[in-house]
């Protein structure tokens, strides 16, 4: 059985929209695009890498698989370009159809939940997402999260699209680290 790990950059008031540049997501006329980028820290690759292991699948909803798929096939050589051109990407998407269009890209058919229940059962290595704020919260519902690696950076940016929404939920707090740069990388599980 596998099992379903999601990985976020978020800012101490939840956002978790935009991340990585100042295009990324203009949606609802986000302007802060970009707000991790100063804060980078090895600690932070050594926490994504240490998930994504020998045996592992992408899991992305349509935005961030849309954005992935633009990016990285242009990106230069590198272990992280590498490793998300080589691997089963499966997308969570009721608009998209195949073919998808970057390699080995996999479109999950009927009911989101019921799709990624199904996945899991049948893979045995990780399935991680990165992003995919609408994904993970239709997964958090039933159950199917496994771990939530969160990045919470040292800064409020008062709008934004969030990880949470107004659903309560109760976590277990599994590590703890602090990088150089401020930000703490905290792992929770959900069981």
């Amino acid at each position: 059985m596998g099992k379903i790990v999601v990985i976020e950059h978020l800012t101490m008031d939840g956002v978790m929209q935009a991340p990585g540049h100042p295009d990324e997501d203009p949606r609802d006329g986000f302007t802060h695009g970009g707000w991790a980028a100063r804060a980078q820290d090895p600690a932070m690759q050594r926490a994504m890498g240490a998930r994504m292991g020998d045996t592992w699948s992408l899991l992305a909803g349509r935005t961030t698989y849309q954005r992935f798929a633009d990016y990285w096939p242009a990106q230069p050589p590198n272990p992280f370009t590498d490793a998300l051109n080589a691997v089963t990407k499966y997308v969570a998407s009721t608009t998209l159809t195949d073919p998808l269009p970057w390699q080995n890209s996999v479109l999950l058919k009927g009911d989101v939940p019921e799709a990624v229940a199904r996945l899991k059962e049948e893979l045995t290595g990780n399935l991680v997402v990165f992003g995919s704020g609408v994904l993970v919260r239709s997964l958090l519902p039933h159950g199917l999260v496994d771990e939530l690696v969160l990045m919470t950076h040292p800064l409020v940016l008062g709008r934004g699209r969030k990880l949470f929404d107004t659903r309560q939920e109760r976590f277990r707090l599994i590590d703890a680290e602090t990088t150089a740069t401020g930000v703490v990388i905290a792992t929770y599980g959900t069981t």
